[in-house]
């Protein structure tokens, strides 16, 4: 057992001062038999501490819930870090942030009618449940009780949303009540409203930057006059955008500004040290007037790359580390080995609409719903109108995110929410059907917990509601598409596929032997358009011709040395092959 305190000008372990060298893992972003390998690399940066994120709607998609299954199993994951002979500190929220879908807040809560972020008693008592499942994998593992968790951070960035004193202080009473014992934190830009607005007194100020570290850590010292002065998130690196650039920094660069703070004796965490990947449609957005969609990876430019290899700026950050710590021999390799590179066919396919009876029930409704309403909180939605519609122009009030419309099931048109696009003309009359896409959930700032799906009312020629033009009776069904064993099956033994080209909507199928099962593959989208992958089952993300990102990557683990199944859900357009290259292609820098 350990006593880890916060001191008048240190940290302090057992009452010896320490300096906390951390780099952020989201375990949640990494496949669970390659967390050690990414923790060995940390400690062998110099790192003596490992931060994550808890994401609240990753665990509890529904209310009641809490699923350690997997990716997501916590406890597995502090027991690697505790195993390395490190420390942890847990970020539990309940906002993250984190370029994560909602900044990690279930949607249920906003159909609860939570008002989330502040102090109110909904969203409190749903908190409480949380915290007290989160308490039941930590409180064991705090330092005090023979664990590697040293700190605990409460919200995330808070003095940049909002300034709830009582919000901040219920907070810290939840977390008490559970067990938790260790220091407590907040995070803030070192803006001096910032600062203020999102602590307490009694809680240790932290700040996040990743540049200029004399100048501001001054500033958190004048808001933090006494204890150890820390960069809890030190960027050095930055997310990636669809249709933007692939973001980088020099690695001699953010080694200098990582060297400023070490030489002013403040402890880090550098965010990221691993990024890894956003699977499945856990990807987030920025919405700052206009919606954009962050991609499947989330590599970050960061020390290790998405596939947990070291970099330049790596070796270059462990130079540094090395002028402050101890720092063990590396047994990283010296150059990155290649993946194998092969291709092959897809081989069948099957049209959406053939396979929509395993996909999840239909709900009919005499309004249009958001996919909310029908405790949808990703993926896709198919919306089909139950009368029939004439020639005109649909008209919706907004798409959240991306709809693609079809009449007789020939597409009309597609509605993209990043364009303000919410009407479609209707060239002849007919079934009326919408596939919507919620491309990821709003992270950060006002618009997070809005509703998904297409905002009403519906209406044809643009009529008001009062004439009768409105459509109002909908069929709806959201694709299930977490476990897709039944989908892969049916899909596996369609159609064979006949051309050089998949047209979509459909799902389509192909198998592969690999030479090398124990590497890491990478999957090369550049022939395809939008859609999302699957292999072996596991959820690879989302693709999109509009760039900057070019590979999914495949963590070894999912792999075997025969018999792999992909499948593929096609939205427009893909080439008929799946081709595997040699390493990740992430897409063009500003340069």
């Amino acid at each position: 057992m350990s006593r880890f305190e916060i001191g008048e000008e240190h940290f302090l372990l057992d009452g010896q001062p320490v300096r906390i060298l951390s780099g952020a893992l989201h375990y949640f972003r990494i496949h669970p038999d390659q967390w050690r390998d990414r923790l060995v690399r940390a400690r062998e940066l110099g790192l003596n501490t490992i931060e994550t994120y808890i994401p609240w709607n990753a665990h509890s998609p529904v209310r009641g819930e809490f699923r350690t299954d997997g990716i997501l199993d916590l406890g597995r994951f502090l027991d690697e870090v505790a195993a390395q002979g490190m420390h942890a500190i847990v970020r539990p929220g309940p906002y993250i942030c984190a370029e994560w879908t909602g900044g990690g807040l279930p949607g249920w809560l906003f159909t609860a009618g939570a008002a989330v972020r502040r102090h109110e008693s909904t969203y409190l008592k749903a908190i409480q449940e949380y915290y007290e499942a989160v308490a039941e994998i930590v409180v064991p593992r705090q330092v005090d009780r023979g664990g590697p968790v040293v700190l605990v951070q409460v919200e995330n960035e808070y003095g940049a949303y909002g300034d709830d004193k009582d919000y901040l202080r219920a907070l810290v009473t939840l977390l008490r009540d559970t067990g938790i014992t260790t220091p407590l934190t907040t995070i803030d830009q070192p803006e001096p409203w910032m600062l203020e607005n999102g602590s307490l007194p009694d809680l240790h100020k932290t700040g996040s930057f990743g540049s200029r570290a004399t100048e501001r850590l001054a500033t958190l010292r004048e808001h933090q006059p006494t204890g150890p002065l820390m960069c809890a998130e030190f960027w050095d690196g930055w997310f990636d955008s669809w249709g933007l650039h692939h973001h980088t920094t020099d690695p001699l660069a953010s080694a200098g500004e990582l060297d400023e703070l070490l030489a002013a004796g403040a402890s880090v965490n550098l965010y990221m040290l691993c990024g890894g990947t956003n699977f499945g449609f856990t990807n987030g957005a920025n919405d700052k007037g206009t919606y954009v969609p962050i991609v499947t990876s989330y590599d970050y430019d960061a020390p290790l790359d998405e596939a947990g290899r070291p970099t330049a700026k790596y070796w270059a950050f462990r130079e540094v580390i090395a002028r402050y710590a101890d720092v063990p021999a590396s047994t990283a390799p010296a150059a990155h080995v290649p993946g194998p590179a092969f291709t092959v066919p897809l081989t069948t396919v099957a049209p959406l609409w053939d396979v929509l009876d395993v996909l999840g029930p239909t709900e009919l409704h005499d309004h249009l719903p958001t996919v909310d309403e029908l405790g949808q909180y990703d993926g896709l939605t198919l919306y089909r109108a139950l009368d029939d519609v004439a020639p005109g122009v649909l008209d919706l009030a907004e798409v959240r995110d991306r709809a693609q419309v079809f009449v007789d099931r020939e597409p009309v048109a597609v509605l993209s929410r990043d364009l303000g696009e919410h009407r479609a003309v209707l060239p002849r009359g007919g079934r009326l059907e919408v596939l919507v896409e919620d491309q990821g959930r709003v992270n950060y700032g006002p618009r997070i917990g809005e509703p998904k799906g297409l905002i009403g009312p519906a209406c044809v020629d643009g009529a008001a509601p009062a004439s009768g033009a409105t459509l109002d009776r909908w069929a709806v069904q959201p694709l299930a598409l977490d476990d897709v064993t039944a989908l892969t099956a049916r899909v596996r033994d369609a159609a064979p596929v006949d051309g050089r080209v998949v047209a979509g909507p459909a799902f389509a199928h192909a198998t592969f032997d690999t030479p090398d099962p124990d590497a890491d593959h990478f999957l090369d989208t550049a022939g395809w358009g939008k859609g999302v992958v699957w292999v072996n089952g596991f959820c690879l993300g989302r693709f999109w011709s509009r760039a900057p990102q070019r590979t999914l990557y495949v963590p070894a683990p999912v792999l075997r040395a025969e018999g792999n199944e992909v499948l593929v859900l096609v939205l427009d357009t893909a080439a008929s092959h799946v081709t595997f290259v040699e390493d990740l292609a992430l897409g063009h820098t500003e340069e």
